[in-house]
């Protein structure tokens, strides 16, 4: 319910009920104040949370920042490349964030808090202090009056005079007091209406923009949110194709762990016992010995060192070993050794009776069981029945199963595929198999294809050229892959070239299919990388090549027409690769290094320094044209679609009001211009900055949209432009894509033509708008220099044809619309 309102008139009866009036103003300014205290509490609590949440997300980038991802082996993949540099992008993006935030921030107190703290301190204050001297004054008035009223009729007629200008004089003062504090809690009263919503309207913006400013970060984020995450999915697949691997070998390295020689190892090495002679006696000594046998060269290093007794590293060159008789020693697993170095017999201990057979049987010379590879399945040849069963298989996968999802992924029957394997390669009759009848489903034909690649006496890619491919994976050179991996392909022997091709025009014809069958160039590299391609020694260090084996068959599958097209130029060398210090031709997806992005200003200014600003803007940017039509509440409304044909229904009722404008206003402000410039000082209720002025704070902002022009009928009087729609999205701070499109020649303004020799118009005269002054708080955006504007640009020295004023100080020239 409102307040009646506080009469000036009232202020000399000091009426009772004008006291009870005044005590509701007085308790909701009281009211009021309490509330202002609470915004700033409250205000300050929020900018403090932010502040502190940007501290933790800045020190959580900094920590993610600091890590370095280490990696096994010589060389990363593209994928793994990018993943490794991801938390420095996530950092780095992070820190843009915080960077936007802390402008914001940064302002928040000037937006927020100092404008209600000087509304508070001065206009609320100020009013108290009117209210205390209104108390003081009514005080010293009636206490004066009951005495005066109290003095006796006998005294002199100079002494009553002299009381009767005592008391006309406090009655003068307490009325004087009294207008002044009607007058100042009533403005407060109708002042709060936009000093309070103003600040918080400002701060509110400044925060949504912050916000919009996030959301385009995230549309940047989100290209290399989804390369990531193709490197990482990628990445996985290498790992779970490189995982199967180890697993294996590590079966295979339990059941018989010292039968493999590593290429560049020892023959044999491991922990034996030295019986040495002391004084006090004999002693066993632990030493780790590693034994050459080309060389007949033996290393000793001793693991327990006696104190005193500095023994280093000795290298003996073997005589001879015999094994040591069992009831010569009360020792087990002994044998005695002769070499140059040492005179006399060295007795070893090993550590079992197997592992001493494989030390002598190394010592001696002879067929050593470790020479003999880890025991693997049957063997199958590259040969003609090869060849068949692969286009067999090929052919029943392309007519029944090309479009299978995860076709080749998914693993078939073990029996199925022995059973398929056994009656294709019957030495009786080999090829005697259709695998189109339906005995044969497609799992089980492709896990017969991979199982007869994989154990292939040699691999299809063979091993004298393994190390080659997979160095040329390695490249951090594009074309230099490319191009080795052609040469080298036309080094395989003839068979291998064939049926590497046979095999890749398959696989090319499935990715074709992806959409269905789900499996990328990517994804059958993971299968096929292990399958085609295969170290001819079985280590760990091997294993991590896998990922580069997958490399290759992925830019055999991707580059197909190219590689089997045509030789290479010169078959005799691949290409010599670029030097490690050049630059890196792929480079790895980034969002850090993307342009930067516009930043916005902030500003701080007054209503001085904005004099001149003919169009009007709200603080989402939208124009508003100069209108007399009064102001309206900010809303949130539809955007209502014209149809064709359809009138547009709020134009005539503008046209109205323009034209009931009262001329009245125009003359005042003309008088206005011409005596200097007044300042308009009322504030707008809504927020909306209209008129011809528009201030200037510290509110983000990027560009200025297209200026409309203002429309003259024939008669000159103002048409105002179409209804401006309400902007739904937010407002983007980025360059803009399009500039915005400039009236030509070519493209005249709307409306009726003008006459031959029109009268020109002035733009004060000719349409006499009620400017509202715009409130502190929203400044206009910035206008970029290479947006063309829809106005003529005049010269000063040219004033407008038919004006009044003629060449009026206060008029911007290039802001006068065509006429």
């Amino acid at each position: 319910m409102g307040h009646p309102a506080l009469e000036f008139s009232d202020c000399y009866l000091d009426s009772p009920d004008f006291r009870d009036r005044l005590k509701c103003y007085e308790q909701e300014l009281e009211r009021t104040n309490k509330f202002i205290k609470d915004v700033i509490k409250d205000g300050n609590a929020l900018i403090s949370a932010i502040k502190s949440y940007s501290s933790a997300v800045q020190k959580f980038s900094q920590t993610l920042q600091s890590f370095q991802f280490d990696f096994i082996g010589d060389t990363l993949t593209d994928d793994e490349i990018n993943i490794a540099e991801s938390f420095k992008e996530f950092a780095e993006l992070l820190q843009e964030v915080e960077l936007e935030r802390s402008m914001m921030v940064q302002n928040a107190s000037d937006l927020l808090i100092k404008p209600l703290e000087n509304f508070r301190k001065e206009q609320i204050g100020f009013t108290k202090e009117r209210k205390k001297k209104f108390e003081k004054d009514g005080e010293k008035f009636y206490s004066m009056l009951d005495r005066h009223l109290h003095l006796s009729s006998k005294k002199k007629e100079s002494q009553l005079q002299e009381a009767d200008l005592q008391v006309n004089k406090e009655r003068h003062n307490f009325f004087e007091s009294s207008l002044e504090y009607v007058y100042q809690i009533q403005e407060v009263q109708e002042s709060k209406k936009f000093s309070i919503v103003e600040p918080v309207l400002a701060f509110l913006h400044s925060l949504f923009t912050y916000n919009n400013l996030t959301v385009e970060l995230t549309q940047d984020f989100l290209p290399y949110k989804q390369q990531l995450q193709l490197s990482l999915q990628n990445t996985r697949n290498h790992f779970s194709s490189t995982r199967e691997e180890l697993e294996d070998l590590k079966k295979r390295m339990k059941e018989a762990p010292l039968t493999c020689k590593l290429p560049g190892k020892p023959t044999i090495e491991g922990y034996l016992y030295t019986q040495e002679k002391w004084a006090l006696g004999i002693s066993w000594v632990k030493y780790y010995c590693q034994y050459e046998k080309e060389s007949k060269m033996l290393r000793m290093t001793p693991v327990e060192q006696k104190s005193g007794a500095k023994q280093g590293t000795s290298d003996l060159t073997l005589k001879y070993c015999v094994r040591r008789k069992t009831d010569s020693i009360d020792k087990r697993f002994c044998f005695d050794i002769e070499t140059n170095e040492r005179a006399g017999t060295i007795t070893l201990q090993a550590l079992s009776e197997a592992n001493r057979r494989l030390w002598m049987e190394a010592m001696d010379g002879k067929e050593p069981i470790y020479h003999s590879p880890i025991t693997k399945q049957e063997e199958m040849e590259l040969n003609e029945v090869g060849f068949k069963f692969v286009r067999k298989c090929i052919n029943a996968v392309e007519t029944k199963g090309i479009t299978t999802e995860g076709v080749y992924r998914t693993v078939g029957s073990n029996i199925q595929v022995q059973k398929l394997l056994n009656a294709f390669f019957d030495p009786k009759c080999p090829g005697d198999v259709d695998l189109q009848n339906s005995d044969w489903d497609i799992k089980t034909v492709t896990s017969s294809l991979k199982f007869y690649l994989r154990n292939l006496a040699e691999p299809v890619m063979t091993y004298r050229l393994h190390k080659e491919l997979v160095s040329a994976a390695k490249s951090e050179n594009l074309d230099y892959r490319l191009g080795a991996i052609h040469s080298l392909v036309y080094k395989l022997p003839e068979k291998n070239r064939e049926m590497l091709e046979l095999l890749i025009r398959h696989l090319v014809n499935v990715c074709e299919h992806s959409r269905e069958n789900l499996m990328s160039p990517s994804n059958m590299g993971v299968i096929f990388g292990p399958t085609l391609m295969r170290a001819q020694e079985d280590t760990v260090a091997a294993m991590m090549n896998i990922k580069f084996q997958n490399i290759v068959v992925e830019i055999l599958i991707e580059h197909f027409d190219k590689i089997y097209s045509s030789p290479p130029e010169d078959s005799a060398a691949p290409p010599v690769p670029p030097p490690r210090v050049a630059a890196r031709r792929h480079k790895p997806i980034t969002i850090s290094k993307r342009p930067l992005r516009e930043r916005p200003v902030f500003y701080g200014g007054s209503l001085e320094e904005n004099q001149g600003d003919s169009h009007d803007q709200t603080p989402n940017g939208t124009v508003i044209s100069n209108s007399t039509e009064a102001p309206k509440p900010l809303h949130r409304s539809r955007l209502h679609t014209q149809r064709a044909g359809e009138a547009d229904a709020g134009r005539p009722g503008s046209e109205s009001k323009h034209e009931q404008s009262s001329e009245v206003v125009v003359g005042k402000l003309v008088s206005k211009l011409q005596d200097g410039g007044a300042k308009l000082a009322n504030k707008a209720a809504n927020g909306v900055v209209t008129g011809t002025t528009a201030l200037k704070t510290s509110i983000l902002q990027a560009k200025r949209p297209t200026l409309r022009p203002m429309i003259y009928s024939k008669e000159g009087k103002f048409s105002p432009p179409p209804p401006i729609r309400p902007l739904t999205a937010p407002l983007r701070t980025s360059n803009p894509s399009n500039p915005p499109c400039s009236l030509s020649p070519d493209r005249p303004l709307p409306g009726p033509p003008p006459p031959s020799n029109p009268p020109t118009p002035c733009p004060l005269t000719a349409s006499p708008p009620i400017h509202t002054p715009a409130p502190l708080g929203f400044p206009p955006p910035i206008q970029p220099p290479s947006a063309p504007s829809p106005l003529t640009t005049l010269s000063q020295d040219s004033p407008t044809p038919n004006c009044p004023l003629g060449s009026c100080p206060f008029i911007q020239p290039h802001l006068l619309p065509v006429p």
